[in-house]
């Protein structure tokens, strides 16, 4: 290697990482995730950027049931009715897509990746998606805000409406 291309290469290392684009800026939202009783079992941190948003779940030991368990983000932040978590409403899907990561015709906006619940029923997981932002009219805080929802079921990311991910057992506001 000659003494420029060793000199070139030790600038490169030395430059400090690239900032973010002129304008962009990265959002960021906490909250409880409540269990089935209206307690808090863990908590939910998001980071969002006008291309992507990234979620971290943290469920505390005792939190889930041991195993794979849908997620996905619910159109209304709405999560007092905790037996059930109904008031949360449908999947985020402002395109009228089909339910799925997997599926030809989706995903919604709502959907995510499973997580998965260690045997003490803990969780710690990190998701993204490019399909939704925090902000804006169509952000996870529109008017009325959105919901986390954890389902007792892992989804199979094609069955229609909430790919057979079975009832709502977790849920955080989003407001």
């Amino acid at each position: 290697m000659t003494r420029r291309c060793i000199a070139a290469l030790l600038a490169t290392l030395a430059a400090p990482a690239p900032a973010l684009a002129q304008g962009a800026s990265v959002q960021t939202y906490e909250a409880a995730i409540v269990g089935p009783k209206g307690t808090p079992i863990g908590k939910l941190a998001i980071r969002s950027s006008e291309n992507a948003t990234v979620v971290r779940i943290t469920i505390e030991p005792g939190g889930l049931a041991p195993g794979w368990h849908g997620v996905h983000f619910h159109s209304v932040g709405d999560c007092s009715d905790v037996d059930r978590f109904e008031r949360a409403k449908g999947h985020v899907n402002h395109e009228n897509a089909q339910h799925g990561l997997l599926n030809p015709e989706g995903p919604e906006e709502g959907d995510l990746p499973n997580i998965h619940a260690n045997p003490d029923g803990s969780a710690n997981a990190e998701l993204s998606s490019e399909s939704i932002v925090l902000m804006g009219s169509q952000g996870l805080k529109d008017s009325d805000g959105s919901a986390l929802v954890i389902h007792a079921s892992e989804d199979d990311h094609m069955s229609q409406p909430i790919g057979n991910s079975g009832a709502r057992v977790a849920c955080a506001v989003i407001k």
